[in-house]
């Protein structure tokens, strides 16, 4: 195996090139040729534009990973529900760490960890105030933590030292829920890149609580999950993310929620007269930016989602570096039915799989 070629070299020309090299590296099996005109119809018959055939032919098995792109979108969990004697919704979680191996791109498999078997890991979702308590286990061979981005002590922080499961260890993390915004929870234990570009991280999304921002209210009860007025919505989670497959410090693919080309080859159906709101992240590792660009439309952009009032309007690109997230906001109700892509606007990341698309349909 030619450990030597990079990534830089392989792109130029296309995926295609870049795939009839990296075969050199991986099964023959791993990359794409031009899909036929089947491969690109959606449910709805739209045809997708496949932009000369730079995506990767054939399918992930999703059933042999244990998790679902398409699901990770929308598959809040809002843990075991009760309440304190002081009147406190405790929401109480179980993560354990699994080591395994992930498909990340038809016939390329990825020794990763994980959270609960998946990548990212689950996204847990609770309402601002919630008292939050999260058993983690580590039945793995190496140390690993919790840390949650947000404001709690230091003895709840998850780095090497404070909290940290060692292996056959469970510790158990408890902190209330605060500020509310889109948030990010990872691994922090020794060597910190290792860890997080193995896998271990996951969204961690607080819901604004309507009481307490009473000149904001609706908006606040727009992004409470379970109020009539957050049924309106149609949200999505999307986590951008990338891997080092020879473990140069380079990243051969790029994705949301992992893998490549995923909502290319099954653009994200959104109605059109409802409004969409995206939960963006970026955990990519190797590179200082990632980017989220929208086709035929703009959007409003919460960085961090700790605000009810926009931080950039009217916009249709955003850059976060690693860690950085936000919320977007959007509508196609005045837009034409069709296919409108989104990916980062890095060409060399769209070309090595952060590409996508929304279908919009009445």
């Amino acid at each position: 195996m030619d450990l030597s070629l990079k990534r830089r070299s392989l792109i130029g020309g296309g995926i295609l090139g870049f795939g009839t090299l990296l075969s050199k590296l991986l099964p023959s099996s791993a990359f794409a040729q031009t899909p036929t005109s089947a491969d690109t119809s959606t449910p709805s018959g739209h045809s997708v534009p496949v932009h000369g055939g730079s995506m990767t032919m054939g399918d992930v098995d999703n059933s042999r990973n244990g998790f679902d792109p398409q699901n990770i979108l929308t598959d809040w969990e809002v843990g075991k529900v009760s309440q304190l004697p002081n009147g406190k919704t405790l929401r109480e979680f179980e993560i354990s760490i699994a080591e395994q191996e992930v498909e990340i791109a038809p016939g390329v498999v990825y020794p990763a960890w994980t959270y609960n078997g998946r990548v990212p890991g689950p996204t847990l979702r609770v309402t601002e105030g919630d008292r939050v308590r999260i058993r983690f286990k580590n039945p793995g061979v190496h140390p690993h933590t919790l840390h949650f981005h947000g404001i709690h002590s230091a003895r709840q922080d998850g780095v090497p030292g404070t909290l940290e499961a060692f292996p056959e260890q469970e510790v158990v993390y408890e902190f209330d829920a605060k500020p509310f915004g889109c948030h990010l929870y990872h691994c922090h234990s020794a060597p910190f890149k290792r860890h997080l570009h193995k896998g271990l991280y996951g969204a961690f999304i607080i819901d604004p609580d309507p009481k307490q921002h009473p000149d904001q209210q609706e908006k606040a009860q727009s992004r409470l999950l379970g109020s009539p007025q957050n049924a309106k919505w149609q949200e999505f989670l999307m986590v951008m993310n990338a891997f080092d497959t020879n473990f140069d410090e380079e990243n051969e693919f790029y994705a949301v929620n992992t893998i490549p080309h995923e909502f290319m080859k099954r653009p994200i159906q959104i109605e059109r007269d409802r409004p969409v709101r995206v939960y963006l992240i970026n955990v990519t590792e190797f590179d200082p930016i990632n980017s989220f660009h929208l086709h035929g439309n703009f959007f409003d952009y919460y960085d961090h989602g700790t605000t009810l009032i926009p931080t950039l309007r009217t916009v249709d690109t955003i850059m976060q570096c690693q860690a950085q997230r936000g919320i977007l906001e959007f509508t196609f109700q005045k837009h034409e039915l069709g296919i409108y892509m989104f990916h980062a606007h890095q060409s060399e990341f769209l070309e090595l799989g952060w590409m996508s698309a929304f279908e919009v349909v009445a």
